[in-house]
Parts: C-alpha cells; structure tokens; sequence
C-alpha cells in the first residue's frame, strides 16, 4: 500500500453536520410563525386606523386609553374605554377580550370592535392580559377575571349599567370569556375564579366569536379533517404557549383552559364538587365555515343546548377564521348585525 494511500486512511473523517434537536427547531419555527402573524395583524389594524371612518369622534365615542386594572404588570395589565357620549347614560356594557391564539396581539390590535360595539351604543371595557409562552396558564384567565372584577365595581363610576354585562372576544378571546362566564356562575378553588365568584354579578350575555373552547389536544383538528400544515401549526402554538409547563391532555389542573369541557362533563354527569350556583347566561356563537376551529362552536352549542342554556350558534358560509373583523365582507357585515340583535334582545333594561 503507498504512503498517500495509508495517509488517507489514517485522516479522520470529518465529523457529520451536527442536527439540531427536532424541538429546536419546532421553537425557531414557532417563532417564525408567530412573527408573521403579529406583524400581519398589527400592521392590519395600524392601517385601518387611518381610515377618516376609524376616528371614533365621527362616531360619537370617546375613547379612554391605557387604565390600569391591576399592579405587577404595568404593560399589560391595561384597559381602554370606549363612551358613546352620542346616547345618554348609563350604558350597558360589553366587556371585550381579545384573540390572538394566547401569545398575541393586545387591544389596541382590536380597536375595531371597542368602537363598533360603542356605536351602538355601549360602554365598551376593552383589555389586554399577559401573553404566553413568557406567561403561561393561567396568566390570561387570571387577568381577565381581575379586569372584569375592576370593572364591576366600577362599573356606575365608568358610566355602565352594572346589571346589563355582556362577555365578548374572538378565538383566544373567546375562550377566555367563556371560561370567565363559568368562573362567574361556578364556586371553583382557584382564587382568581373565587374573586369574580364572590362578586356576585354574572354576565347577562356571552359572545364568544370563533372560539378555540378546549387548548389541549390540539390535534384534534387535524384528526377530523386535514388542515394546511402552516394552520396546523398556529394551532397547536397555541396550546404549546399556553400550557407551557404543563401537559397538552386534558388535565384537572387546566381545567379553565378548556371551559368547553367543563361544559360537557357536566352534560356527562361526570361527578364533581362543583354546580353552577348561578344559571349561565344566554350564548351568541358565530363561526364560518372554513374556520378552523369550527368543530369547537359546534360542541358548545351542543353543550349548551343539553344543559338547557340559551344558545344561537350562527355558521357564515365560507368564513375564515374571525372573518368578522373583515367588515367590509357582506358576511361580516350579516354577523354583526346578528351579534348586535342578539345584545339588543338579552340587554335590555331590568323592569324595576
């Protein structure tokens, strides 16, 4: 054998490209994905504030911006407030919560819908909440519930109805509200749930729009029917950031991220230590047909109508997910005029 020969075979071969780990790069493609989202929609909204229609002083509304509801999270624990100075008072109150798969967006991403339903004259209390992976469940519930109690008790000073709440929010939103309704009408262990409890006041209406009602076990979706992989993907971000730290099954000690369990085990009977004290309010859940998560309405209506709960579950034709925000959609256009009817119907005022 000559000297090039056994030189060759005596160099060590260079060591293989090192791999990165698969949940290495599941995070980098998360965050990929949910950078394009966020500027997307923040862009979105940026650029319809611009329109001469968005200045809600042409609208009668005043807006009051960047309240704090709580300590410890300067950032986001803030609310806006939208008057409709155009109607006398006090105003019935909608008590909204923004989407945003839990890990996105705020309200001032959501102007749009403080000002539609202040048009129309309601008191809008709009919130942002802590946002996951950075915090996980049960920041966003938790928060939620210390805004609504923030606005209960001040409800009067706000200009609101204290008797007339209605809970409002899209996809993240909607979960939250819906889990905020139980939270209202069921005495559970978790303080923050205990705090709105012993408020006494439940909602007069729930509005969940488009809703993702159960975060654990994303995959679910994509079982029942195939879904692009990059929608796939968003939604199973969303359960990832939400129960960061926690299992993605069902679980007791998630329970609140899943209010549309809590909901069917209850029509299962499945025993518990906990009852709704408080009947739950009227359900309006719209949803259109190429959502995604439409399967998750379904459920509730569903649910709610085994329980004997007053629930008006609307499928739009064709809609994407949260098309209401397109509200130059004629479809948009129908849902809101829907969801507006619906208010008008289960907010009137209390015959005294």
């Amino acid at each position: 054998m000559s000297r090039t020969a056994r030189k060759v075979i005596q160099t060590p071969s260079p060591d293989p490209a090192p791999r990165r780990p698969k949940l290495y790069r599941e995070t980098l493609w998360r965050r990929a994905r949910s950078l394009a989202a966020e500027t997307f929609f923040e862009g979105l909204a940026a650029a319809a504030s611009l329109h001469p229609a968005a200045n809600p002083k042409r609208s009668g509304v005043e807006v009051e911006r960047d309240i704090s509801y709580g300590p410890g999270h300067p950032t986001w624990r803030k609310l806006d407030i939208y008057r409709p100075v155009h109607r006398p008072g006090p105003w019935p109150i909608v008590f909204y919560v923004h989407g945003g798969a839990f890990h996105l967006l705020s309200k001032d991403t959501h102007w749009l819908m403080g000002l539609v339903f202040a048009r129309f004259g309601y008191l809008v209390v709009n919130i942002s909440y802590r946002l996951a992976p950075r915090h996980p469940y049960p920041a966003a519930i938790e928060d939620t519930c210390m805004a609504y109690a923030w606005m209960v008790k001040r409800a009067a000073e706000l200009g609101g109805d204290p008797t007339r709440i209605a809970v409002a929010g899209e996809s993240a939103g909607g979960n939250l509200i819906t889990a905020l309704t139980l939270a209202t009408c069921q005495r559970r262990a978790e303080p923050w749930a205990q705090d709105v409890f012993d408020l006494g006041v439940a909602p007069r209406a729930a509005l969940p729009f488009c809703a993702m009602l159960q975060v654990s076990a994303p995959e679910r979706f994509s079982q029942r029917r195939p879904l692009p992989r990059w929608i796939d993907g968003m939604i199973r971000d969303a359960s990832a950031s939400y129960l960061h730290g926690y299992s993605p099954s069902p679980g007791p000690e998630t329970e609140l991220a899943d209010p549309l369990r809590v909901l069917e085990e209850k029509v299962a009977g499945i025993p518990t230590e906990r009852h709704f004290e408080r009947p739950l309010p009227p359900f309006f859940a719209p949803v259109g047909t190429r959502d995604p998560l439409l399967d998750d309405t379904r459920r509730l209506e569903k649910a709610l109508g085994a329980l004997d709960v007053p629930v008006e579950a609307r499928y739009y034709p064709g809609g994407i997910h949260a098309f209401h925000a397109l509200v130059w959609d004629p479809s948009a256009r129908r849902c809101w005029r829907d969801a507006l009817a619906f208010l008008d119907r289960h907010m009137r005022p209390v015959a005294r």
